[in-house]
């Protein structure tokens, strides 16, 4: 087993079978003690958010996988913090996708000039890259491919598996009384057909969830849901 990635929130090993191995962290990320999922820092440590996040990806992805959402989720173990996947190529050096129910965060920060804070969305997509040192700035489908970094076939299959995946998300989310505000996703091109797939984790760090109102903590969600 080879380290081959060293993650903020995970590690990431090659099982040297096909396979990658990853390895959760309680590190979440935000700023100065607080936290944000669309950081791209580590702000604070919460003891347990490792095995918190793990359990409750093992549920969304098993959730996708039988609902018909390509992912590279194999298995996981929550008591080791480790979760087995196939391997995948990224997008570039990576993409974030954001599916947002609620103007918060930094779609908030940019468009406040004519948006007001937490009013509805219609399931908005945002692609952003994976870049710390630019601050991850937003892309669009006609830069993404005339960039090289994935074609506009891709970017519609990508933003169609993003409402899906996002859609069950809420709704079962829903099912334990709370509300989706906006959840950040992962894709690569997995198997010999390299096909778009649903990748990395889904956990509370990586969402925003509020109940009647009030944000609910990553920790806080993993209870409530798998109570």
């Amino acid at each position: 087993m080879k380290l081959v990635y060293t993650g903020k929130t995970k590690d990431v090993y090659d099982l040297e079978n096909g396979l990658y191995l990853l390895k959760f962290k309680d590190d979440v990320t935000g700023k100065n003690g607080v936290f944000d999922p669309g950081s791209n820092t580590v702000g604070l440590t919460m003891e347990g958010a490792g095995r918190a996040g793990l359990k409750l990806t093992k549920y969304f992805f098993e959730i996708m996988n039988r609902r018909g959402i390509p992912t590279h989720f194999i298995d996981a173990d929550p008591d080791n913090l480790t979760m087995t996947v196939k391997k995948a190529d990224l997008f570039g050096n990576g993409l974030e996708v954001i599916c947002r129910y609620r103007a918060v965060g930094s779609f908030y920060r940019r468009y406040g000039m004519y948006a007001r804070e937490g009013q509805p969305l219609d399931a908005f997509v945002e692609i952003t890259l994976k870049d710390d040192a630019r601050n991850d700035p937003p892309i669009t489908e006609d830069a993404l491919d005339m960039l090289g970094i994935l074609s506009k076939e891709e970017y519609r299959v990508l933003r169609d598996l993003t409402k899906k995946a996002a859609a069950i998300v809420k709704e079962e989310l829903a099912q334990k009384g709370l509300e989706l505000y906006d959840i950040k996703f992962e894709f690569g091109r997995v198997d010999k057909d390299k096909h778009v797939a649903l990748i990395d984790e889904i956990s509370g760090g990586n969402m925003r969830a509020y109940k009647n109102g009030k944000f609910v903590e990553p920790l806080e969600l993993e209870r409530i849901m798998l109570d």
